[in-house]
């Protein structure tokens, strides 16, 4: 397409694009919104301390260690209020004023934030901070509760970004760490490299990497059970702009790439370079939007259980957003490893060719794919042809790979559509866990972190029912989770943010207080104990429990409300609260057991009309039917005996009125009490106290009169 008319039709569907973005059919409401003072949360942070977004999870020491702002903490794993030890590891004066006359801000670009933290296979571990726009790596060991640096810096550039706001991505496989980030200061030449005895990295081509987002990486041990006799692969997931859409403004699209553990590199061509790199784009088609949503992040599951499941049964769930400044919409994907794995091993690959004079355009490469496969590993075909190593390779099949990594097919999500559509928010982090419900099935449990600080708890549904559980809100104040991780030796939840950390439990069964709300919350971890009657965890409970995990609380025994008693006096305040259980249930009143068709029961001045039954019901929708609960039952009377009022379960209901009453019955008494002290002080004046001498007394009173 000629670049004019490409521009003509982008700009069509641009508009078109923001439009429809901003109304999505689909919209998941959490059933309940957990406010901060109410999220049953351990919190970890230090004064002046900031940036806690690295983690790593040493359940073998009981530890968590959190990297952040010149300082690594390791935390105790089980409550992370609790710092065992802590070390510095801040940058010199000069490497501040160094790094400042680069145009570097040295309050808080010019400090070292702690980026890479890994385990290696002694019990070590490795440490790599930005060190002031000039990247350095460390060991790092844990003995007798204290934290110790190596005083030696290693060269961290390829390994950990110079820019401490910059996405970055990082894995460590048999003390080997592979690294997504900028190899410059400018962060003008991103790479994905492999750091060990035989460093290898990709070309610094706008084919391989163009403005890259690095987001996650993930190993697959895809040698196991092979039979191809096939590598083992690092799969990285990301975002860049798109060299294969015919606009003349930039669009960004995410990826996913992959390549081999074993690759060496080529002899000639691709020297010390990938051989086995290969992209294709990720697909999360948001329905009502026509441009591609960008990843986020990502989350390898694969089911833990004995005998372990073939990797080909893995699924990558991924968070997305839209296109910046178009729309507040995220949405979560998955993706099975299976089709992914198809895509780069029998998939078409994408090529550069020139029309109309300069202009280049990504089209379907229909000639001869050399042998072996471009980007495939040493496997089965290549040691039938004598290739033994990627060093082997010959250099029409390297050739090939340099000029084409791009796969024509786009990785498309399980049932050709997201899993989960939210409106408002900003997916930033997500991590996925298992677990076994009372029928005897396994759900998944998805846990995502959102930019406004909030963790969403949602049921990944097999009948494709999206659902979210509840949005806790985990720090005091709006800011964005980044980084989660689950341990599944404790089985809580940790998350970072700038200001602190932040340690939650995947369930909290108390917040339901009947059983009605506890099965409509469908939450695999909780069920209803009829015997202590109240909303328990599954793994704390011995016996039988209630759930069901379609929110059918018939199940549920019924429970006989009384009506709370009222009674007004004649002009009070009249108002009747009642509170919805739920996001997803609508609140409804009847009177004398007919529909009352406010939302609310209120009027200033009660009289004897106001007289009855009134009953507050809910009504939530469920995968079963539709379920009606009494929320509040109220007989109300005219109360004409006195001021004494009978107590009621929400005393906030009658607070006015009792507040009037008490200030008439104060102004009538005020105006009983003048009135009694006028008309004693007037029969005081004018009325005798002494009869007989009173007369004889005024008579001599006028005669002095008279003679003066």
């Amino acid at each position: 397409m000629p670049p004019l008319l490409s521009l003509g039709v982008f700009g069509l569907l641009l508009p078109a694009a923001l439009m429809l973005a901003e109304d999505p059919p689909l919209d998941c409401v959490p059933r309940k919104s957990v406010p901060y003072h109410s999220n049953n949360a351990l919190l970890f942070r230090e004064e002046s301390v900031f940036n806690y977004s690295t983690m790593l999870l040493r359940e073998d020491l009981d530890l968590l260690l959190v990297g952040a702002r010149e300082k690594v903490f390791a935390l105790d794993l089980r409550n992370v209020s609790k710092n065992i030890t802590s070390i510095p590891w801040k940058v010199s004066q000069k490497q501040v004023a160094d790094c400042g006359k680069k145009g570097k801000d040295e309050q808080t670009e010019c400090k070292n934030y702690i980026r890479i933290l890994h385990k290696m296979k002694d019990g070590k571990m490795y440490v790599c901070g930005t060190n002031a726009f000039d990247p350095a790596c460390r060991y790092m060991s844990y003995a007798d509760r204290n934290l110790t640096l190596t005083d030696t810096d290693e060269d961290g550039k390829g390994k950990c970004p110079f820019d401490p706001f910059q996405r970055y991505a990082s894995i460590m496989i048999e003390d080997d760490l592979y690294s997504a980030t900028s190899m410059n200061f400018l962060g003008s030449e991103p790479v994905l490299m492999r750091s060990s005895s035989s460093s290898i990295r990709t070309e610094i081509k706008s084919s391989w990497l163009y403005d890259p987002n690095f987001v996650s990486m993930a190993w697959m041990p895809e040698s196991q059970k092979s039979e191809d006799e096939d590598d083992d692969k690092v799969y990285l997931f990301f975002s860049e702009t798109a060299v294969e859409f015919d606009c003349f403004s930039k669009v960004a699209v995410s990826r996913v790439a992959r390549v081999c553990k074993g690759d060496l590199g080529g002899q000639r061509t691709l020297q010390k370079k990938w051989t086995s790199f290969l992209k294709a784009r990720l697909d999360c088609p948001v329905p009502g939007s026509l441009l591609p949503y960008i990843i986020q992040d990502s989350y390898r599951w694969c089911d833990s259980s004995l005998p372990p499941a073939h990797w080909k049964e893995c699924i990558f769930y991924a968070v997305f957003t839209a296109q910046p400044h178009t729309s507040k919409i995220s949405a979560v994907c998955t993706y099975r490893m299976l089709d992914i794995h198809k895509v780069f091993s029998e998939g078409k690959y994408k090529t550069p060719a020139i029309v109309e004079t300069s202009f280049i355009k990504w089209v379907v490469y229909t000639g001869e794919v050399p042998r072996p496969r471009p980007g495939a590993c040493i496997n089965k075909e290549a040691l039938t042809m004598k290739i033994n190593r990627t060093l082997d390779l010959p250099d029409k099949t390297l050739q090939f790979i340099r000029d084409k990594p791009l796969m024509d097919q786009a990785i498309e999500p399980i049932g050709g559509r997201p899993v989960l559509i939210r409106s408002g928010a900003t997916f930033t982090q997500i991590i996925v866990t298992q677990v076994q419900a009372s029928d005897g099935e396994k759900y998944k449990v998805m846990f995502i972190g959102t930019d406004q600080g909030t963790l969403l708890k949602a049921l990944d549904r097999k009948d494709g029912e999206m659902f979210i559980i509840e949005e806790v809100q985990l720090f005091n104040s709006p800011q964005p989770v980044k980084i989660l991780k689950f341990s599944s030796e404790t089985g809580q939840i940790y998350a970072g943010s700038d200001v602190s950390v932040v340690q939650v439990a995947p369930a909290n069964c108390e917040r339901s207080s009947t059983c009605v709300d506890c099965v409509l919350a469908r939450d695999p971890y909780c069920g209803w104990d009829s015997e202590e009657s109240k909303c328990v965890s599954l793994s704390s409970s011995q016996r039988a429990i209630i759930q069901d995990m379609t929110g059918n609380p018939s199940l549920c025994p019924q429970v006989h409300v009384e009506p709370t008693k009222l009674s007004f006096r004649p002009g009070e305040k009249f108002e009747l609260n009642c509170s919805s259980p739920s996001n997803l249930a609508k609140i409804s009143w009847t009177r004398d057991n007919l529909p009352y068709p406010q939302d609310r029961v209120f009027t200033p001045s009660f009289s004897a009309n106001n007289e009855g039954l009134y009953r507050c019901l809910s009504v939530e929708k469920s995968k079963s039917g539709d379920y009606k609960t009494t929320v509040a039952y109220y007989l109300v009377s005219v109360d004409s005996r006195d001021l004494r009022t009978i107590d009621t379960v929400d005393p906030q209901a009658r607070t006015a009125g009792s507040t009037n009453a008490g200030l008439i019955v104060v102004i009538v008494l005020l105006a009983v009490f003048i009135l009694l002290l006028l008309t004693w002080r007037f029969w005081k004046r004018y009325l005798p106290c002494k009869w007989g001498k009173e007369p004889q007394r005024n008579q001599e009173t006028l005669m002095r009169n008279g003679n003066g």
